[in-house]
């Protein structure tokens, strides 16, 4: 085994790719399904959270559908921004001042940004339907001779 062996870091990419997808899907769920608009509205603005009645819906149909497309391994790169800047959010507006440990301590969040910063410059890894689709571009390129659109 070389110590550059691609195998192994799509495998870890894909680890980090569908567990972090995970997390974020059942965040969501809850946000949506459990606690409803009006609930997850209610808890951002009892955090401080700006333009809570949007920010709330907002942020749970992102974190339910961005797992979903995380664990799937679509636009992999695209989504993870948008969920990073709210695990930043999150951790300079709720958990920082209860300092780094769990319960309410930021070092979860942390970890979650640090997985989204590494899918976000990484990709997805080769287990991604990112990539099933970026072979069909090519193959239809390498066919017609110009980009696929669709």
């Amino acid at each position: 085994m070389s110590v550059r062996d691609s195998r192994y870091g799509d495998l870890g990419l894909t680890v980090i790719r569908v567990v972090t997808g995970i997390v974020f899907f059942m965040h969501g769920w809850t946000k949506v399904f459990v606690w409803g608009f009006e609930g997850t509205s209610a808890g951002f603005a009892q955090m401080g959270i700006p333009l809570a009645g949007v920010m709330g819906p907002f942020v749970g149909l992102l974190e339910l559908l961005g797992g979903l497309a995380l664990v799937a391994g679509l636009a992999t790169r695209y989504i993870s921004v948008p969920l990073a800047v709210t695990m930043i959010v999150a951790i300079l507006q709720v958990h920082l001042g209860a300092g780094f440990f769990n319960p309410n301590g930021y070092e979860f969040p942390l970890m979650l940004l640090a997985g989204l910063t590494g899918l976000a410059l990484a990709g997805g890894g080769a287990f991604a339907v990112d990539n099933v689709l970026a072979a069909r571009r090519g193959a239809a390129t390498a066919r017609t001779g110009r980009l696929a659109t669709a």
